[in-house]
């Protein structure tokens, strides 16, 4: 009898779509306290290798960073300090032509702790977002918010 090797854990990333990348970077970056990712040295060796058109760069708080796409991770998960991108949790915001239209299918969840909540709902508010709903059930209470380009959260 053989026994099947025990599958190895999945890398993964968050991948928002979004009409301003870079925009939602910051937010998010500050909603989470995140890092927002550097690649530009990393855009550099891709542009002095021909490998890049300058114009799929632009400048993003005084550096080179790609201009479809830009991603967030966690300051303490380890990264590719040769490619500045995460290696543990981060969201990825991606440059798309449609604007969000429907509900979110899949959401963040906030915790910042117990009795917490109404502080970082006023912190995410001046940071752009908005208070879509408060709900209160049996199981427990939160509020539904939304980011500046209008993808639901939710903080507990």
């Amino acid at each position: 009898m053989t026994s099947t090797p025990a599958p190895v854990p999945v890398h993964w990333k968050l991948v928002v779509d979004s009409a301003d990348p870079h925009a939602q970077a910051d937010f998010w970056s500050a909603a989470l306290g995140y890092t927002v990712e550097d690649n530009s040295a990393f855009i550099e060796q891709l542009l002095g290798l021909g490998a890049l058109p300058a114009e799929a760069t632009v400048d993003f708080h005084g550096r080179r960073a790609f201009r479809d796409l830009i991603a967030v991770r966690h300051p303490d998960d380890p990264y590719d300090r040769d490619r500045g991108t995460g290696l543990g949790r981060r969201l990825l915001f991606q440059r798309v032509p449609e604007p969000k239209t429907v509900k979110n299918r899949i959401h963040l969840d906030l915790h910042p702790g117990e009795g917490r909540r109404a502080d970082e709902v006023e912190r995410l508010t001046t940071l752009g977002a908005s208070v879509l709903r408060e709900v209160k059930e049996p199981a427990g209470a939160w509020v539904v918010m939304a980011d500046p380009e209008g993808n639901e959260f939710c903080v507990h």
